[in-house]
């Protein structure tokens, strides 16, 4: 066998086995837990780890599928050097096990260090390397071992024996014995290595197979067996505080702004879970506890029996940059967080109430925005059903005002009373402001930038918001041209955001369209452009187009 045939078939074997540990992995992690599977537990500790700069170069290239885009550069690394280790096997199987033993143990350290592990969490990679080691063994075999079965002759000449030497040849020396199983491949006949080769293809494929089909298998079983039968079961009750009706003119009716209520399934997710959490609302429960003197547990049935409220409520993600789309505005249900603190009976002194999820995620909000009168939500439902599963089911916190990621806690498991002084969350580890209130924003959705519009009256729209403080005028101007107010839409209350629209006389050329808002406490937002770290971006969302 050349060398470059063998590095391609050692390539391939390599590939095959590191396919089929990941997905013998998947499977058992149906049974150990979705999160000690050894891709989820490896990208997990790699999310935990990465910069915050890296962090945000994948949001703004990735956009909401930047943990998509990891786990395909997870798989594609980990090919690459399941590929090297396969080549370095068909030289010594030593070589080849030792590298299988050094993915398994990888696994097996970042699913035993993941929040909320159990002893079974490491079980998924030791099976799954176990799995690899073996089937590493079997390839190398079949293709490197002569092929002693006897083949069968066409014909009576065929049959005829012939006859052996008296003896066999002794090697002069023992540099004629082969040095390793790949060289002695060139002692056997070629029919014999071709069969074998037939051989190694067909485990080989069929292994990669087989891998994609567990592994695809694994995450379905885990989803299917999770919290989507649970979340189809649970019944929401009656707001006890309705969503007041939304005003007639809450859209202004324009083609392509926007709509007022976000759909479920077009609400931005921006978070650290490399695979959704799935819990059971018969296992959930919310511990409240800290610096309190009543600390408070409550279960899923304990929480839907407390007054709920209806809200609309505008999320805003201090990732998004000037004009995008990392915002979105919801009808929710739920608890006031206020109401559960004044049962615990925070201490004088704690100003951080620290949000748990169920994967280790942590946020640090002010006790007092919490306890200050706005609608702050522990929500259970979104625009009329349970939360989805992504979004946080079964229950997850939403604040008025705030980024979500001092906020919006989602897969909550628990509220700990503390202070900033005494622990610092999640992301202000990682170079975020500890306390971030959203921007005034203001957004140009159509025309579209880069667009050519016909000249004449032409109809430049959007959204913009200023959560908690609400908006009281947005202005457009073309090129530098004096500022003009633009039409506003109603709006329910003013934690959400509001539609705006205003008539442009367009005139032939390239033009430049500019958008800025104020909210009612007089603040006009700001032109300087700054970057979303470390408190969320500012600017003017700025465009070009094109008239005929």
């Amino acid at each position: 066998m050349g060398r470059r045939t063998e590095r391609t078939y050692g390539a391939f074997a390599g590939v095959a086995v590191a396919a089929v540990a990941v997905g013998v992995g998947e499977l058992v992690a149906v049974a150990a837990g979705p999160r000690s599977a050894p891709l989820v537990a490896v990208g997990g500790v790699v999310i935990d780890a990465v910069p915050t700069a890296v962090k945000e170069l994948a949001v703004r290239v990735f956009y909401t599928y930047d943990k998509l885009a990891l786990q395909i550069g997870t798989v594609a690394l980990l090919a690459g050097v399941a590929a090297a280790v396969g080549v370095l096997a068909l030289r010594r199987l030593r070589y080849g096990v030792a590298g299988v033993g050094l993915f398994g143990l990888v696994g097996v350290l970042a699913a035993a260090t993941r929040p909320g592990a159990t002893w079974a969490y490491p079980v998924p990679s030791v099976l799954g390397a176990l799995a690899g080691a073996a089937l590493l063994t079997v390839l190398r075999r079949s293709l490197t071992a002569p092929d002693t079965a006897p083949e069968i002759p066409d014909t009576a000449a065929e049959a005829t024996p012939e006859v052996p030497d008296p003896a066999p040849e002794v090697p002069d020396t023992a540099a004629e014995v082969p040095d390793t199983a790949v060289e002695a491949t060139s002692e056997i006949e070629p029919a014999a290595v071709a069969r074998g080769r037939r051989r190694f293809l067909r485990l080989a494929g069929g292994s990669l197979a087989a891998a994609a089909v567990a592994g695809a298998g694994g995450r379905w079983l885990a989803a299917s067996l999770g919290a989507a039968r649970a979340r189809a079961g649970v019944r929401l009750p009656a707001p006890a505080s309705p969503a007041a009706p939304l005003p007639t003119q809450v859209e202004l009716g324009m083609a392509r702004v926007t709509p007022f209520v976000t759909r479920s399934a077009d609400l931005y997710r921006v978070d650290t879970a490399l695979v959704v959490p799935q819990v059971d609302p018969k296992d959930w429960r919310l511990r409240i506890h800290g610096r309190v003197g009543r600390p408070l547990t409550l279960t899923f049935d304990e929480l839907l029996r407390l007054p709920m409220i209806e809200r609309y409520i505008t999320l805003a993600c201090v990732s998004n940059e000037v004009g995008g789309g990392l915002v979105g505005n919801v009808r929710w249900l739920g608890v006031r967080v206020k109401d559960l603190l004044d049962q615990v009976e925070p201490h004088d002194g704690a100003d951080q109430v620290v949000s748990r999820s169920v994967d280790g995620w942590t946020a640090g909000t002010p006790t007092a925005v919490l306890r200050d009168g706005r609608d702050a939500l522990l929500a259970v439902g979104m625009n009329g059903e349970p939360l989805p599963i992504e979004h946080g089911f079964p229950a997850r916190l939403v604040v008025p005002g705030l980024y979500g990621y001092v906020s919006a806690t989602k897969w909550l498991a628990e509220l700990e009373l503390s202070r900033f002084a005494d622990f610092t969350a999640y992301w202000a580890r990682r170079g975020w402001a500890a306390q971030a209130s959203v921007k005034t924003q203001s957004r140009i959705d159509t025309p579209g930038g880069g667009r050519r519009v016909s000249r004449g009256m032409v109809m430049v729209a959007g959204v913009a918001w200023a959560q908690h403080r609400g908006v009281s005028t947005v202005e457009v101007r073309a090129d530098d041209e004096p500022w003009q107010k633009a039409t506003l839409a109603a709006v329910p209350s003013i934690d959400t955001w509001r539609q705006w629209s205003w008539s442009w006389q367009a005139t032939p050329g390239q033009h430049r369209l500019q958008v800025r808002a104020t909210d009612n406490a007089g603040n006009v937002q700001t032109g300087q452009q700054h970057k979303p770290l470390p408190d969320g971006a500012t600017g003017w969302h700025t465009i070009s187009v094109s008239v005929d």
